[in-house]
């Protein structure tokens, strides 16, 4: 049965494929060929991967990430249309589910968003519903670092406290942009910010959203 981690999957590696391997993307730094070899390495090697939330295991991912961005860019796609491998904790649908559906979305928007051309996708009300789940489990880890307090609000009013704290910032949006917003993709994402201007303006600067 098709899940909303396998259709982004798909939807990624058919993007990377017609984008080409150097395509800017939204992560800092980053060509479509890195973000390729980030996707691949998170999912295949579990033993580097920790590196991205661990400063200990930083200079191993550094290695592991050098070695897979030297692999061709076709062979990157492939591994990630093919799937994790049966080692892979993402192996399991649950877990795959849970995790990536989150990663391939934003991954997916990191780089048609990067593009000039780029236009708004419509998303369906019940993956809207699903990203928002999501949204509202993480959303104090996302913004544990942010100097400011920060509320998400859907459009319908449902509300996510992301930090408490004053001045309050509340970000409205579709869940979809809100978590592009708390993903550290604030330039990107279609809210609307509330709040007084200087602390909109810290929310707007601060790197530290994001995991």
């Amino acid at each position: 049965m098709s899940t909303f981690a396998k259709r982004e999957r798909l939807l990624l590696a058919d993007l990377l494929e017609a984008e080409g391997p150097d395509a800017p993307t939204l992560c800092e730094g980053w060509r479509t060929h890195d973000l390729a070899a980030h996707v691949v390495v998170r999912e295949r090697r579990p033993d580097a991967a920790g590196g991205i939330l661990i400063k200990q295991l930083a200079p191993r991912l550094e290695r592991v990430m050098a070695e897979f961005t030297a692999k061709p860019y076709e062979e990157l796609i492939q591994l990630i249309r093919t799937g994790p491998p049966r080692f892979s904790p993402f192996a399991l649908k649950q877990l795959d589910e849970m995790s990536n559906t989150i990663e391939y979305y934003v991954h997916t928007e990191d780089v048609r968003r990067a593009q000039p051309d780029w236009t708004p996708r419509e998303l369906d009300p019940v993956f809207q519903d699903a990203l928002w789940s999501r949204l509202e489990r993480s959303a104090r880890l996302m913004g544990r670092g942010v100097p400011t307090g920060l509320v998400l609000r859907r459009p319908d009013g449902q509300t996510a406290v992301a930090h408490r704290g004053t001045p309050v910032v509340t970000v409205t949006g579709e869940p979809s942009e809100l978590l592009l917003f708390a993903f550290g993709r604030q330039s990107a994402a279609k809210v609307e910010l509330d709040g007084e201007e200087d602390a909109i303006t810290k929310l707007h600067e601060t790197k530290q959203l994001g995991l």
